[in-house]
């Protein structure tokens, strides 16, 4: 399972490197490429933490002399996933809105809203990871073990809100899209959020509730018949590698075939909201227009 983590983590690092790249030094950033860029940035920091981990467990398994892994690591790899969680969760709130109310959002949304809740999702996430590891022994001298139990129970706790805002937003959004009185069509954007959603779900939820078990069950070690934390660490590292592949995949989609393009134009396409059904028709116009101009030619 090290191996294999090992493996997807490097990946995932090159893949959400080039999305930090492009989203950060050569493309224009709108509302929710801004969410992605930060969701990258957690997953890479993510992952770095999770190679640094696997490395260093398979070689004291071979019985190599190795440096003592610093507990820090883990107050900072939890922060990322707790900052990656809620990235999601605040990309999921913003296209419910944008969805629900398009007129308010349009019009009467600030406009540096974006950069202002990832600055506090990151604060916020930072601020818990070393608050509770600081009271668990991970940082410093703590001031006692009920400390640690009420850190606990706040991280615990934030993770559970984050989770039920993540499902709930989705939800709505699915909802208002296929059940409303309005047809809404069906975008890049809404389908890069799903999938990248579903993912989460799938592949990186586990890592938090092995967290949160881990918290508030005494024994649970002990009482499990195999250790489930390095399928956890696996599973993670796959969500945060499967994000810029979905980005990338997404992007390709075109008349309902796979087109190969440079990787910029792909996250490009990724992050487009207009509907499907304007864009293959705006594919068909411009390729009549290069046919008109020959023939005149």
């Amino acid at each position: 399972m090290l191996f294999l983590s090992l493996i997807i983590a490097l990946v995932g690092l090159v893949g959400n490197g080039i999305v930090l790249w492009f989203l950060g030094f050569h493309m224009r950033r709108n509302a929710f490429s801004v969410y992605i860029l930060n969701l990258a940035g957690a997953d890479f920091f993510f992952l770095c933490f999770q190679i640094v981990y696997c490395i260093h467990t398979i070689l004291y398994f071979f019985n190599f002399k190795t440096i003592d892994l610093p507990l820090f690591s883990f107050v900072v790899s939890n922060s990322a996933y707790l900052c990656g969680l809620s990235m999601l969760s605040a990309i999921s709130i913003e296209r419910c809105l944008s969805v629900m109310w398009p007129i308010w959002y349009r019009c009467h949304r600030p406009r540096h809203t974006s950069a202002v809740i990832c600055t506090l999702l990151w604060f916020l996430s930072l601020l818990l990871s070393l608050l509770e590891g600081k009271e668990c022994g991970l940082l410093f001298d703590s001031l006692g073990p009920s400390w640690c139990k009420t850190f606990d129970f706040i991280t615990a706790a934030w993770l559970i809100v984050l989770f039920v805002v993540l499902l709930g937003s989705s939800l709505a959004l699915m909802v208002t899209i296929f059940c409303g009185s309005q047809r809404i069509p069906v975008t890049r954007l809404y389908v890069t959020i799903v999938c990248t959603v579903l993912v989460f779900l799938l592949f990186g939820l586990p890592y938090g509730i092995y967290w949160f078990l881990l918290s508030w069950i005494d024994n649970f070690q002990s009482v499990m018949l195999c250790n489930f934390y390095p399928v956890t660490i696996c599973l993670s590292c796959f969500n945060s590698c499967a994000n810029p592949i979905i980005y990338f995949l997404v992007g390709s989609i075109r008349h309902r075939r796979f087109q190969r393009n440079t990787l910029k134009l792909l996250l490009q396409r990724a992050m487009q909201d207009t509907p499907v059904e304007e864009e293959s028709g705006e594919g068909d116009s411009s390729g009549r227009s290069r046919e008109m101009k020959t023939v005149l030619q």
